[in-house]
C-alpha cells in the first residue's frame, strides 16, 4: 500500500496560478521602463536589468518558497492569509527597500533622508556602505538559516529520509538536547580563526543575535503554540510564532539577494523593482505548493529545500571572510531542488510497483 499522493498525478501549473505575479511584473516593468527612459540608464537596459534581477531573486529564493509552504500548510486560515498579504508587503517593501536603508543609516550614522538621497544620487557610495555592513548581516542571517537546517536534519521523529543511512544517523542525534544550537555555536566561534580583528567582534555579536532570535521564535511557538509534535523545521504551527519565523526567514534570504543585486546594477530603483517581481513569484510559488499539495506529491522536495538552505547558511557564514558569487548560490539551490524532485519521482514509481 502506498501513500495517496504517490498514486495521483502532480497538479499542473497554469498561468492562472501566477496571474497576480504577472500583473505586478507588468506594472514594475512599466515603471522600470519609465525610470530608465528618464535617466541615463535607458529604456531597454532598464527593462533587461529588471528581468535579470527578478530571475536572480527567484533562483535564490525557490527553496525559501518550499519551506514557507511547509509551514503555511499547517497554519490557520487567518494567519496564512495575513502572511500572504501583510507578509508580502513586508517582504517586497520592507526587506528589499527599507531594511537596506536602515542598515546603511546605522552603519554610516546618518538619518533616513540622507541615506535615500545617497542611494538615488550616489549609488556607488551607498553600495560600498552596504557591503561594509555585509559581514555582520551575513553572520546574523547565516546563523538563523543554519539553525533552520540543523533542526530539520536532527529531527529524530522524521520517518522519511532522503539520503538513507547517513541522514537517519544524523536524525538520531536529535535525541541529544540542544544539539543544533551546540553545532551552530561551534561553527560560529570557529569562524573567529579566519576573521580579521576589525570584524571579529561585529560578526560574533551578530551571529549570536541570529541564534538568540531563532531560540526566541521557537520559545514563542512552545509558549503560544498548539499542543503536539514540533514542526520539522523546529517551530510549532502556532500563528504568531510561525508568522514571525517566516518573516525572519525571508529577511535572511532577501538581504543576500540585495547584496547580489549590486553586482548587476547600482540603480536602487531598478534593484527594488526587479527584486519585487522575484518576491511576488516566490509568493505565488508558495501559494501553489500549498494549494496543490505539491509537498505531498514530491516527498523529498522539502528535504532538498532544507539542504539548499543549509548550503546558503554555510555560504553566508563563509561570506564574512571571502566573497562567494551569488550565481553559485543560486545554482546550488536549484541543483538541490532538482535532485529532490527527481528522487521524489523515483520514490513514487517504486511505491507504485510495490
Amino acid at each position: 500500500m502506498w501513500p495517496a499522493s504517490a498514486a495521483s498525478p502532480p497538479a499542473r501549473c497554469t498561468v492562472r496560478d501566477f496571474r497576480g505575479s504577472f500583473l505586478i511584473s507588468a506594472v514594475c516593468l512599466i515603471v522600470a521602463g519609465i525610470w530608465g527612459y528618464q535617466t541615463e540608464l535607458g529604456l531597454l537596459p532598464a527593462l533587461w536589468l529588471t528581468a535579470v534581477l527578478a530571475v536572480l531573486e527567484v533562483s535564490l529564493s525557490f527553496d525559501n518558497a518550499v519551506v514557507n509552504a511547509g509551514v503555511l500548510k499547517d497554519m490557520s486560515t487567518y494567519w496564512r492569509r495575513l502572511f500572504l498579504t501583510v507578509g508580502i508587503l513586508i517582504a517586497v517593501f520592507g526587506m528589499r527597500l527599507v531594511f537596506p536603508i536602515v542598515i546603511v543609516a546605522v552603519a554610516a550614522d546618518l538619518g533616513p533622508m540622507p541615506v535615500i538621497e545617497m542611494a538615488l544620487q550616489h549609488p556607488d557610495e551607498y553600495s560600498a556602505v552596504l557591503n561594509h555592513a555585509y559581514p555582520a548581516i551575513a553572520a546574523f542571517g547565516g546563523m538563523f538559516l543554519l539553525l533552520v537546517f540543523l533542526n530539520f536534519l536532527f529531527n529524530d521523529k522524521r520517518q522519511l529520509h532522503w539520503l538513507g543511512r547517513s541522514e537517519r544517523w544524523l536524525a538520531s542525534l536529535g535525541r541529544i538536547e540542544s544539539v543544533a544550537v551546540l553545532v551552530s555555536l561551534v561553527t560560529l566561534f570557529g569562524t573567529r580563526w579566519f576573521l580579521p580583528d576589525v570584524l571579529e567582534e561585529r560578526v560574533m555579536v551578530a551571529g549570536l543575535g541570529g541564534v538568540i532570535l531563532y531560540i526566541a521564535v521557537d520559545a514563542l511557538g512552545s509558549l503560544f503554540g498548539e499542543a503536539g509534535e514540533a514542526a520539522a523545521n523546529g517551530v510549532k504551527r502556532s500563528g504568531f510564532a510561525a508568522f514571525m519565523y517566516l518573516e525572519v526567514l525571508d529577511a535572511s534570504f532577501s538581504f543576500d539577494g540585495v547584496i547580489g543585486a549590486f553586482a548587476i546594477t547600482r540603480d536602487v530603483v531598478i534593484i527594488m523593482l526587479g527584486l519585487a517581481i522575484g518576491a511576488m513569484f516566490v509568493r505565488s510559488m508558495t501559494v501553489y505548493l500549498v494549494n496543490k499539495g505539491t509537498l505531498d506529491e514530491y516527498v523529498f522536495l522539502e528535504h532538498g529545500a532544507h539542504y539548499a538552505i543549509g548550503m546558503l547558511a554555510v555560504i553566508m557564514i563563509a561570506g564574512t571572510v571571502v566573497h562567494v558569487p551569488e550565481v553559485l548560490t543560486g545554482l546550488l539551490g536549484v541543483a538541490f531542488i532538482a535532485a529532490s524532485i527527481w528522487s521524489s519521482i523515483r520514490y513514487n514509481r517504486k511505491q507504485r510497483r510495490a
